[in-house]
């Protein structure tokens, strides 16, 4: 018996545009930076706040029927650090190298994108209007954030790139999608590889500011704790500025696309 599926009269996702990207490199860096600040300050309250606001964030989330930049960002943040301790957590407790976990996220990624293909039919996030399909959406989404936080370490640590270096490579490979989008390729699959890159690219930019200069690999030693707060305060600039513009509604930037085409008529 198939488990009822609310149906929402609106997606539940923000317009994709560059504030939106910015905001989500954000999430990366401060889920990388927050976890490792939280793990060294207190375990307990690592574990508290970390799978504590995740299920809250999520159980926040889709009980609403309706897209709102404020909970659905908070809810990314959250998933962001939960993400961070679930692709590190087999590498401190069982020594796992990341690499072997990048692997294992990679392929629990595919399948989960297989079965949310299979079962609607679309993975476009602009079809997000119904409770089984954003079930399917924040699945995805901490996958990613799990896999792409397992990549970055793997470059930084398991591959010696260190943070710059690992900094230039997804900065690099970020630009593919977009290129491809460009050229004519897939707007959904193009969507999902530059989403999930933005977590390694976040969080090699976002370490290589926080680590001590005598870390291995070596950073600019801003400590975490700092990294994390100006992190937050623009977080919260950003997510404030879409909340009062409404820029970020679905739909928005197109409606301003069609309306200054007729103002130029």
């Amino acid at each position: 018996m198939k488990t009822p599926t609310r149906i929402f009269s609106s997606p539940k996702v923000p317009e994709v545009f560059l504030v939106f990207w910015v905001i989500k490199l954000l999430t990366t860096g401060i889920g990388e930076t927050a976890a490792d600040f939280l793990g060294t300050w207190n375990i307990a309250a690592a574990a508290v706040i970390g799978i504590g606001g995740f299920f809250a964030a999520i159980w926040w989330q889709t009980r609403a029927t309706t897209y709102h930049p404020v909970r659905y960002w908070i809810t990314v943040l959250s998933v962001a650090l939960f993400g961070t301790m679930i692709a590190d957590g087999p590498h401190v407790a069982l020594g796992t190298p990341y690499y072997v976990d990048s692997g294992i996220y990679f392929l629990l990624l595919c399948g989960l994108l297989v079965w949310w293909q299979r079962s609607e039919g679309t993975l476009d996030i602009h079809s997000i209007t119904t409770s089984r399909r954003e079930r399917f959406y924040w699945g995805t989404v901490l996958l990613t954030f799990g896999l792409g936080t397992a990549l970055g370490d793997t470059t930084a640590t398991n591959l010696h790139m260190g943070f710059g270096w690992s900094t230039l490579l997804f900065g690099a490979l970020i630009l593919v999608p977009l290129v491809a989008w460009r050229l004519g390729a897939s707007a959904v699959i193009c969507f999902w590889a530059s989403y999930a890159l933005t977590r390694p690219l976040g969080a090699s930019i976002a370490d290589g500011l926080a680590v001590s200069r005598h870390g291995d690999p070596a950073g600019l030693g801003w400590t975490t704790g700092l990294v994390t707060a100006i992190g937050l305060v623009l977080f919260g600039l950003l997510v404030a500025y879409v909340a009062i513009t409404h820029s970020d509604v679905e739909g928005a930037h197109g409606s301003h696309a069609a309306e200054a085409e007729v103002e130029a008529a």
